[in-house]
């Protein structure tokens, strides 16, 4: 066995050798990302994922109860998820932990519809702590929301898809760990673009 010298590195030349090496940013500071649904597809820029949409399908003049998703590109505004089934997840959206008291107001005459309430609410809205799992992370879709028009639809999400990804009420929904991944790529800036 032959044995080297040790090697001593001057700063200089472990300067030069860090100055090529390629720069790694933290997720959190890494540009957002945008996302594409078209034809039961989710796509982003590294990857594709199978995805649900409304059972009404894609349509530019979206109303309430139609069950359609919106067509358009739209902000990804923030996120919830359900503490008692999942962990924090990470991501540089904001993001609010799910309670059971928490509602999405779908009624088109009363003041907070398309927002989040406190709950018991007296108007119509989608109660957001679900047994079926769906709404275990929800990321919010900036659909009609600045300004709300009345009857124009509401809670417009991007979801946990159902085991056998049956179409949703308007919603985009892939599945959890695909939602998941994705969270932690999306933050302020990011959009969708539903097609």
């Amino acid at each position: 066995m032959v044995k080297s010298a040790p090697v001593t590195l001057s700063r200089r030349m472990l300067l030069a050798v860090a100055s090529t090496l390629p720069l790694v940013r933290p997720a959190a500071a890494m540009e957002p990302i945008d996302l594409v649904y078209s034809s039961g597809r989710l796509v982003w820029p590294a990857g594709s994922a199978r995805a649900a949409c409304g059972k009404g399908g894609v349509r530019a003049a979206k109303r309430e109860g139609d069950g359609a998703s919106p067509a358009g590109a739209f902000p990804v505004l923030d996120a919830y998820y359900r503490p008692d089934r999942l962990v924090r997840p990470q991501t540089a959206l904001p993001l609010g932990a799910l309670r059971p008291d928490m509602g999405w107001v779908d009624d088109p005459a009363d003041r907070n519809y398309n927002r989040l309430v406190t709950l018991p609410y007296p108007a119509h809205h989608e109660t957001l702590w679900r047994e079926d799992g769906i709404y275990d992370l929800i990321v919010v879709i900036g659909y009609n929301t600045g300004p709300v028009v009345p009857g124009a639809g509401s809670a417009i999400f991007l979801h946990v898809a159902r085991p056998d990804f049956s179409p949703t009420v308007g919603c985009i929904a892939v599945a959890e760990p695909v939602l998941t991944m994705l969270l932690g790529l999306l933050g302020p800036g990011s959009t969708i673009t539903i097609a």
